[in-house]
């Protein structure tokens, strides 16, 4: 890779905070923002609506390569309509980790994902961004928090946007995901050895943010 551009990739496990302090370290840094996951939300959007299955790699991948998505500042559209709030969902959630099990699927947005990558710089977030996306980033982070406290988040996201959520069911959904990300073949989650990790159970965001922004500047 010789795109000069600074990158500060953070990764970490569902519901641990990281799209949040991504987005905010990227404003506070005025720079680009990748949030990859959403791009897998996608995908599986895409693939419930045209009747496509979860498994079905070559035909996912395809859809993958023609994804008909637009990102701006506060709004995600699929194929011309907002799906900001309903990529969210919890259904989303569960097909987009399998989808992204799929090395084909993963090979497909690679470019893509390394596209956003311009000066003065990105903030990416995801689950292989600095083990597979951009291996040369400046800044690694691998953000993390317990199990309960990633659940209480979740469930209060969805109750503020209106959305229907049993605390018993996300934590066991967020478990189960744990588990699927970390054992998959194709770009396992996991801490590069080159991350520092930062456990964001009990720690209000804006310290956090803060947090990656001293380690950043730090470089």
């Amino acid at each position: 890779m010789s795109n000069p551009a600074p990158v500060i990739a953070i990764d970490g496990p569902s519901a641990s905070g990281k799209g949040t302090v991504a987005h905010k370290v990227a404003e506070a840094l005025g720079f680009h923002f990748l949030d990859s996951g959403a791009l897998y939300r996608l995908v599986a959007m895409a693939a419930m609506n045209r009747g496509i299955e979860l498994d079905d790699a070559p035909a996912l991948a395809a859809l993958a390569l023609d994804l008909d998505a637009r990102f701006d500042s506060s709004t995600i559209k699929l194929d011309g309509h907002d799906v900001t709030d309903a990529i969210r969902e919890e259904r989303v959630s569960g097909a987009a980790s399998k989808v992204a099990a799929l090395q084909p699927v993963r090979d497909a947005l690679l470019a893509r994902q390394r596209a956003f990558r311009e000066a003065p710089g990105l903030v990416a977030d995801g689950r292989d961004m600095g083990s597979v996306v951009f291996p040369d980033a400046t800044l690694k982070i691998f953000l993390t928090a317990d199990a309960a406290e990633r659940a209480r988040r979740r469930y209060k996201q969805l109750i503020e946007k209106g959305m229907s959520a049993r605390m018993d069911v996300l934590l066991q959904e967020i478990r189960d995901r744990d588990a699927r990300d970390s054992k998959r073949a194709a770009a396992p989650l996991q801490k590069c050895a080159d991350a520092v990790e930062l456990d964001t159970t009990g720690i209000p965001v804006d310290a956090a943010v803060a947090q990656v922004l001293a380690l950043y500047r730090g470089k």
